[in-house]
């Protein structure tokens, strides 16, 4: 029993350190402007914990997240950032938006193709 026990925290363990379970940037006014500052490429994920189509396209933006270290994502929680829906005119959860420095390149709602996604964030790269 003990060494299947050793074998699973071992698995988990490399799994959290291969980044396979990433904790999400929550969206910071300053940081977001300091990328744009800086020419980065920047994907804006609105989320809600209890969103199916959020759920899906989780896996896709971690994919890229891991594949472009130089893409920054920031997470926007829909049902408390209020401020932050009106500043990107977001209406819906689901919703991603990819940034190019101070330029808008790209915005979806509900897409949940790994290979949309994938064009989306490509815009922006």
């Amino acid at each position: 029993m003990y060494g299947r026990l050793t074998k699973t925290i071992a698995l988990c363990a490399a799994l959290l350190g291969a980044g396979a379970i990433e904790a999400a940037t929550p969206f910071d006014a300053v940081s977001f402007e300091k990328a744009q500052a800086a020419g980065r490429s920047v994907l804006i994920d609105v989320t809600a914990p209890w969103c199916p189509i959020c759920a899906k396209q989780k896996p896709t933006i971690s994919d890229l997240e891991a594949k472009h270290p130089d893409l920054i994502v920031f997470e926007v929680d829909f049902d408390s950032a209020k401020d932050v829906l009106r500043r990107f005119k977001v209406v819906q959860q689901s919703t991603l938006i990819m940034f190019r420095g101070a330029t808008e390149t790209a915005r979806s709602v509900g897409q949940t193709q790994p290979d949309s996604i994938k064009g989306l964030v490509e815009k922006g790269l």
